[in-house]
């Protein structure tokens, strides 16, 4: 299996954003790529061009119909709740090992497989399950995104040690600036390169109009 798993020390940290990035620069080198957010919450139907789902979409040059949505996030919840409190307000019921099969179904020969968490590494999903149960039973390396906001350094750390905890390997770390940040990107960079050495660590700032993303595919070796 050629996938990884994109996941972040919690919620709006840029997990989607280092998807799309990944896509775009893996289809623009002439890979063959296909991503998944098998788990999404706060879904509304009316607002659908506006989510995750659709963005990633949109990187791999597919349009945000219901039936691609319905393809790469089949488990959808409109309450904005961690997966666990989302699924039980409409009744439903959330299975890891059923959803890790759907993720490693996914996967194909020449093909870079990304998979995009929610949430943070221990955003729980069922019963006392988390993200992380999820990563270890796709079996794939995860990519952790990171904010450069004040407090990023313990909670990076702790996603750290829970990754490790569970045997999943890291394939990086992806420092995501953040809007609100206490000092430079390059020096939060360097700062958690020092403690999760020799983990790879990279920077990603805020993109504006125009600007050219770093090469996170090259940084990552895919």
């Amino acid at each position: 299996m050629t996938a990884l798993f994109i996941t972040a020390t919690g919620t709006g940290i840029g997990k989607t954003l280092v998807t799309c990035l990944l896509a775009r620069q893996l289809r623009a080198a002439g890979r063959r790529v296909r991503a998944l957010k098998p788990l999404i919450t706060g879904f509304v139907r009316e607002t659908i061009g506006d989510s995750d789902s659709a963005q990633i979409l949109a990187a791999l040059g597919e349009p945000p119909t219901e039936a691609n949505i319905a393809a790469i996030s089949p488990w959808r919840f409109a309450a904005p709740l961690s997966p666990d409190m989302a699924a039980a307000r409409e009744g439903r019921a959330l299975d890891v090992a059923g959803i890790a099969g759907f993720c490693r179904a996914a996967d194909a020969p020449e093909t870079i497989l990304l998979v995009e968490g929610i949430g943070g590494v221990m955003v729980p999903i069922a019963g006392r399950q988390t993200v992380r149960d999820l990563i270890a039973a796709i079996g794939c390396p995860a990519v952790l995104v990171a904010g450069s906001y004040l407090g990023t350094l313990s909670h990076t750390l702790t996603a750290v040690e829970a990754l490790a905890g569970s045997g999943i390997a890291l394939a990086g770390i992806v420092v995501s600036e953040s809007a609100e940040s206490p000092v430079p990107l390059a020096e939060t960079v360097a700062t958690v390169k020092r403690l999760v050495a020799p983990a790879p660590v990279t920077g990603l700032p805020r993109l504006g109009e125009g600007a050219t993303a770093p090469d996170l595919a090259g940084f990552l070796g895919i």
